[in-house]
């Protein structure tokens, strides 16, 4: 086998797939909870749709969370096109029979949301953060009385730490990174065979200070590709830590020591951002929520597995932090 391609088989193992799963998103009443669809019209342009998931009892001061999903083409309930687990929509649904309304969303670009897509040139991290901020005074708006909670899972992290320091009484991050991109792509490539890393860090080093290439080796095109650069750019411009530092709100840190693809280092790095913050770590969760035992390929099976509850802890310690006095004072 020719050496381009073993290379080029190498480096796109570490890519994301596309496309992702639709939800009806009619309104209906399921086990004591009302989910209805919602949209907004975005601050740049297209609309955004979404699940507004609320207790049957809802008051005027029911706190609303806004999950925000991870890396990826994810839709609202945390699933793509590939692998289907729910576990965002199984966190919404548990918030509410435990008294906490939430409004979960399909990203820009994603299931009913694609007619907001933006190209890929076009597109930049801060689309994101707008489209949060965008959620999060429809919330306001729509429940003036309620605090409102920004919970981020994965990349959705950063996108809600910095996007909850408007309007915004409290901030949860879930399996979020605790590093720049940048650092965490270089720690995930470098396990590949000498050639592509070092090409690859000269790559990360390059867009790190904001210089593109337009003559890329077709071994890298799939991850550095000349449309996708201004978006890794203004990806790697945000600091995790430097953000939650910022961020003078109540703040929770939730970890799992079974996740495969953010470590407890990176909660703790979000820890020491701010010592008021508070840190669970989580025995055997993963990065979809789900408790695992076994090796890392039962790991990764429950990534296609919708049936497979969340980690009862994880709701136990979200639903204490937004009950708390901290935030609901």
């Amino acid at each position: 086998m020719h050496s381009a391609y073993k290379m080029k088989k190498y480096i796109t193992t570490i890519l994301i797939g596309t496309v992702i799963f639709y939800g009806s998103g009619l309104a209906q009443t399921i086990d004591k909870i009302s989910l209805k669809q919602v949209n907004i019209e975005t601050s740049i342009y297209g609309k955004l749709f979404g699940t507004l998931t609320l207790p049957e009892n809802t008051t005027k001061k029911t706190p609303i969370a806004l999950i925000i999903a991870g890396s990826g083409p994810t839709d609202r309930d945390g699933n793509n096109s590939i692998m289907k687990n729910n576990s965002l929509k199984l966190l919404a649904e548990l918030l509410a029979k435990n008294g906490i309304g939430s409004v979960r969303y399909d990203k820009r670009g994603v299931a009913e949301s694609m007619s907001a897509a933006r190209s890929e040139t076009e597109l930049r991290f801060e689309n994101y953060i707008s489209d949060a901020k965008d959620w999060i005074n429809w919330i306001k708006i729509n429940n003036p009385h309620s605090k409102i909670i920004v919970i981020g899972h994965s990349e959705g992290s950063l996108i809600g730490m910095i996007a909850a320091t408007e309007n915004a009484n409290a901030f949860i991050s879930i399996a979020g990174a605790g590093r720049t991109a940048d650092v965490i792509l270089k720690e995930q490539l470098v396990s590949q065979p000498k050639l592509i890393k070092d090409m690859c860090f000269q790559m990360l080093d390059s867009l790190k200070i904001g210089k593109t290439k337009d003559s890329i080796n077709p071994i890298l095109f799939s991850l550095f590709r000349p449309s996708v650069q201004p978006y890794l750019i203004s990806w790697f411009n945000y600091d995790p830590q430097i953000q939650l530092k910022k961020l003078k709100k109540p703040s929770l840190i939730i970890q799992g020591n079974n996740d495969i693809q953010v470590t407890i280092e990176d909660a703790n790095l979000l820890q020491y951002a701010n010592p008021k913050n508070q840190l669970i770590i989580i025995d055997k969760m993963n990065h979809l929520l789900k408790l695992v035992d076994g090796d890392r390929k039962a790991n990764v099976d429950t990534y296609n597995n919708p049936n497979l509850p969340i980690a009862p802890l994880l709701i136990e310690s979200i639903v204490k932090f937004i009950k708390s006095k901290y935030v609901m004072h």
